[in-house]
């Protein structure tokens, strides 16, 4: 059982609505509706009457509402209280992150950062995307580093989340010159509920390339690109991934490629402790002067 599962459920019984909800906790209606199926598939009850609309409680939802409501103020308090120990020398700032992002644009900026500002403890979060903004939103991290396009838009309050543009990419199909030319190619995936796979399947319709069946769906770009090498199919991934086996031609671009903007959200609540709430801050301003 997860905490956000009881989130979820709180999220439900107070909006009454799946589509509200979702969009509240900052996930697609169908893995939001998985999350509400899952707590119910744990209690071995029906927690949610779904003939109604709006949509209502069951006795057994009603029942264990307070529990829920009772379990999440004590989780979160006890981990209110373990932060607020934490050694106030090594403060951490938390950083969540996109893998993809974590491997090829985080060490050398940061680096560019703390040129400015000295020495930061950081820790940072490789996660797929939905993680990496439910980190954010429910306080696991102080920033959210991530890829942005107009097409897919990142629902953040910006009162509450402020952005700024930190760098650069782009989203490009990439083939093994190996792999037959001469009609559509076998295409690797994102699957479901994934940021770049929503950024890809825009950019295929937008650019009109021939696309064939899907032979392989992983939410990770980097597994991908280890695809795509091995002549599996055609992968729309970050151009900063493939710099080398495009340049050593083990890769080809087969398509053109689709702008992404780098951008670095920071959680507008305070960080836990004096030092790291000067650290964040100090993050934040060397961020706006790159």
């Amino acid at each position: 059982m997860e905490l956000k599962w009881l989130e979820d459920f709180l999220s439900l019984a107070q909006t009454r609505s799946f589509s509200r909800s979702a969009e509240a906790r900052h996930v697609t209606q169908s893995a939001f509706s998985r999350r509400i199926r899952a707590l119910e598939l744990w209690l071995g009850v029906s927690l949610v009457d779904r003939s109604t609309y709006p949509t209502t409680l069951t006795p057994e939802g009603r029942r264990f509402r307070d529990t829920a409501e009772e379990s999440v103020r004590v989780l979160l308090g006890a981990r209110a209280d373990l932060r607020a120990g934490l050694d106030s020398a090594e403060p951490g700032v938390r950083i969540a992150g996109l893998h993809t992002l974590a491997l090829t644009f985080f060490p050398a900026w940061f680096r560019t950062l703390t040129a400015r500002t000295g020495p930061v403890a950081t820790r940072l979060q490789p996660d797929d995307f939905h993680d990496c903004l439910q980190a954010l939103v429910e306080g696991g991290s102080d920033f959210l580093l991530t890829f942005h396009h107009p097409g897919v838009p990142i629902p953040l309050d910006p009162e509450l989340y402020p952005h700024r543009a930190v760098g650069a990419d782009a989203l490009v199909a990439v083939r093994s010159p190996a792999l037959a030319e001469g009609g559509p190619l076998p295409r690797l995936d994102y699957g479901r509920d994934s940021f770049l796979g929503r950024v890809s399947h825009l950019a295929q319709a937008e650019l009109g390339l021939p696309m064939g069946p899907v032979v392989h769906a992983n939410p990770m770009a980097e597994a991908l690109k280890c695809m795509a090498l091995e002549g599996y199919g055609l992968a729309f991934v970050p151009r900063s991934l493939v710099i080398r086996e495009l340049a050593e031609g083990r890769l080809v671009v087969a398509g053109p490629e689709v702008p992404l903007e780098i951008r670095l959200y920071r959680n507008g609540a305070k960080a836990y402790g004096a030092k790291a709430r000067a650290a964040v801050a100090a993050i934040w301003a060397a961020a706006e002067a790159g």
